[in-house]
């Protein structure tokens, strides 16, 4: 079967990087010149030449600002490829836990050189379509490139001694995060409950995992959807109220007040 080129795109410049049609891909960037101003989830962030990042909710990205000198590769990942080409190593997860807070990462010379090289591998093997292994060959060059990005991570955080059913759990957890549980269950329990754990191992192990709360994760996936949805200005205030089942309006403007700063009115104004 031919190697689907949907799973992998790989490109020069960061143009379609947060556009419609690339949610279902996680992008991961090298910066070779130049630098690339942005906000992720609200926060300001700056890519500069030597450095790379991942950004796996592509709309979180804001403001995106590229220097007239950029010079970027970037590297699409297909969800469902990602996870098939994902290494067997629990490291992973702590990994992909720090980057929904900070995506971009600093390294030395050589480690950058080395990323670099992958992400032409994987370019080079994405051209040889005559070569009857192409998928396999690309699964092993893709996660070589997770492994060299594990390898920066853990140098700039430390290795953890993560069992690999805690992972799982964390995993499972973000997963039902990712999908929306959060819109109508905000409680640790739910969670808890879906996972067979009591909501205080939950609690324990995102902590040791992310140094985040389980709460925080929580409320973290809720105020980001909320921002998103005023912003979009489709819904009234009172219909994301009744969405997120709020038990007032009231309650809702007091929640966005708390968390944002401003009402819902100043916030959209």
């Amino acid at each position: 079967m031919p190697f689907n080129r949907n799973n992998l795109i790989v490109e020069h410049g960061l143009e379609r990087l947060g556009t419609v049609g690339m949610e279902d891909y996680v992008a991961h960037i090298i910066c070779m010149r130049g630098r690339f101003d942005f906000t992720f989830d609200g926060n300001p962030f700056l890519l500069k030449s030597g450095e790379a990042m991942i950004v796996g909710i592509q709309q979180l990205l804001e403001k995106l600002q590229p220097s007239a000198d950029l010079e970027a590769m970037c590297i699409y990942v297909k969800n469902d490829f990602l996870e098939l080409c994902t290494p067997r190593s629990n490291y992973g997860m702590k990994g992909s836990l720090a980057l929904y807070s900070c995506p971009v990462m600093q390294m030395d010379k050589d480690r950058f050189e080395q990323l670099r090289h992958d992400f032409v591998q994987i370019e080079q093997r994405l051209q040889n379509i005559d070569n009857p292994f192409q998928e396999d060959v690309l699964i092993c060059a893709t996660q070589m490139m997770f492994l060299d990005f594990f390898d920066i991570h853990a140098a700039l955080n430390g290795m953890a001694n993560i069992s690999f059913q805690d992972t799982d759990i964390i995993a499972r957890f973000m997963q039902m995060l990712e999908r929306g549980d959060y819109v109508k269950n905000r409680e640790v329990g739910y969670y808890a409950d879906k996972l067979c754990v009591t909501p205080k191992y939950l609690s324990e192990v995102t902590k040791d995992v992310s140094g985040k709360t389980a709460n925080y994760w929580i409320l973290r996936f809720t105020i980001v959807h909320i921002r998103r949805l005023l912003k979009e200005r489709e819904m009234t205030f009172t219909e994301i109220s009744d969405l997120f089942d709020f038990s007032s309006p009231a309650y809702f403007s007091r929640f966005v007040q708390k968390h944002f700063g401003v009402s819902p009115t100043k916030f959209r104004e």
